[in-house]
């Protein structure tokens, strides 16, 4: 620790950083600590999940549930059109949210939390939905009033737009590909448990390829600062300043039920992580899948929301499905607005273990999309 933190590794990270540009010093490392922070959570018909709190996406998917706990999701089919679109719209709410609300936690001003998770919001939320068609505008909500107080920045939600830097198909093939490979940006995650009841559920990312080795330490530097904001009226929760934490999209999940470990599940993949997330947990307890399943089964990905890397930029009306979707349902799609793209593999890479008490075993799942295993 003292020669990652302060000894001669340090220096040397500290001095190829700075050879590469980087205002990083030895007493930023020195000042750097583990913070033991309280999970967030949301009940989904019975169910406890838990996510970590606003310096990353985690709260997205539980805003998600709670929206789509207002309808029959069952009753609309896997994958149909009328749940692919109510997914979508609900989540690009939950993620306008994100774009606007979630920050490092540590600095002020504070996150409307208590709002952005309560019920009676999401229910409000859920009746914005159209029925017909996608909303490209979706924007961030109001939660201040569901947690008895007022919106300091109703000013910027008034000028508020979720496409401030598009991408399009006349913006040349590479700004798509780049686009892309923004978007879906790697990780890693690892889900562990043992028989005496411990359980945990990671997602540690930071320094992709191509990413700037320091010096001759062997560390990729990590590039999670381009997820700041630099104006306000963008994200004012989320504004770059000393030792503060961007807003991240590691989004590591654990579910209990009847206060026991239900499900233990991560994904890797930048802003898709919990969309993926949110439509696995939706396979296992609302379609019934196994793990295994669940984890395969295909998924749908929206790039509506703003991109956490890059310039931020959004595709309003993007809907990535797999490939053998039917093509009425793409039709269908298609008539509400959706600009449809697809894929051989939609399903994550995601880990997971259910944790059957019934015959008290555990039961991993990886699905086939990257080198992952269970």
């Amino acid at each position: 620790y003292d020669r990652f933190y302060r000894g001669d590794i340090a220096e040397e990270f500290i001095r190829g950083a700075q050879a590469e540009g980087s205002m990083m010093t030895m007493e930023d490392l020195d000042n750097w600590q583990v913070y033991i922070e309280e999970a967030v959570k949301t009940n989904y018909k019975g169910i406890d999940v838990y996510k970590l709190t606003t310096w990353v996406q985690g709260p997205v998917l539980l805003q998600a549930l709670n929206i789509l706990e207002n309808f029959d999701v069952k009753a609309m089919g896997y994958n149909s059109t009328r749940y692919l679109h109510t997914l979508y719209q609900a989540m690009n709410m939950a993620f306008a949210d994100r774009d606007f609300y979630y920050g490092d936690p540590y600095f002020p001003p504070e996150e409307p939390l208590e709002g952005l998770l309560s019920k009676d919001y999401a229910e409000s939320r859920a009746k914005q939905i159209n029925w017909e068609r996608n909303d490209p505008n979706l924007g961030p909500g109001d939660p201040y009033p569901f947690q008895g107080g007022t919106n300091p920045y109703l000013h910027y939600l008034e000028r508020w737009n979720s496409t401030a830097r598009p991408v399009t198909e006349e913006s040349g093939p590479q700004a798509m590909a780049d686009f892309d490979e923004d978007f879906y940006l790697g990780t890693t995650s690892i889900q562990a448990a043992d028989e005496e009841g411990w359980v945990v559920s990671i997602t540690p990312s930071g320094g992709w390829i191509p990413a700037v080795i320091a010096g001759r330490t062997g560390i990729g530097m990590s590039q999670r600062a381009q997820s700041f904001v630099v104006d306000d009226a963008e994200n004012p929760y989320n504004v770059i300043e000393p030792g503060k934490r961007p807003r991240a999209t590691l989004t590591p999940s654990l579910a209990l039920k009847d206060g026991k470990p239900f499900l233990s599940f991560a994904v890797q993949g930048g802003d898709g992580q919990d969309q993926n997330l949110l439509q696995f947990f939706l396979n296992v307890v609302e379609f019934g899948m196994n793990v295994q399943q669940a984890a395969e089964a295909a998924n749908m990905n929206s790039s509506q929301m703003r991109g956490s890397f890059g310039d931020h930029e959004s595709i309003p009306g993007r809907m990535l499905l797999q490939e053998a979707t039917a093509p009425w349902v793409r039709q269908e799609l298609q008539d509400m607005g959706y600009q449809l793209t697809f894929s051989e593999r939609t399903s994550g890479p995601i880990n997971a273990i259910f944790f059957d008490w019934e015959h008290g075993s555990f039961w991993g799942g990886a699905s086939h999309h990257g080198d992952d295993y269970g």
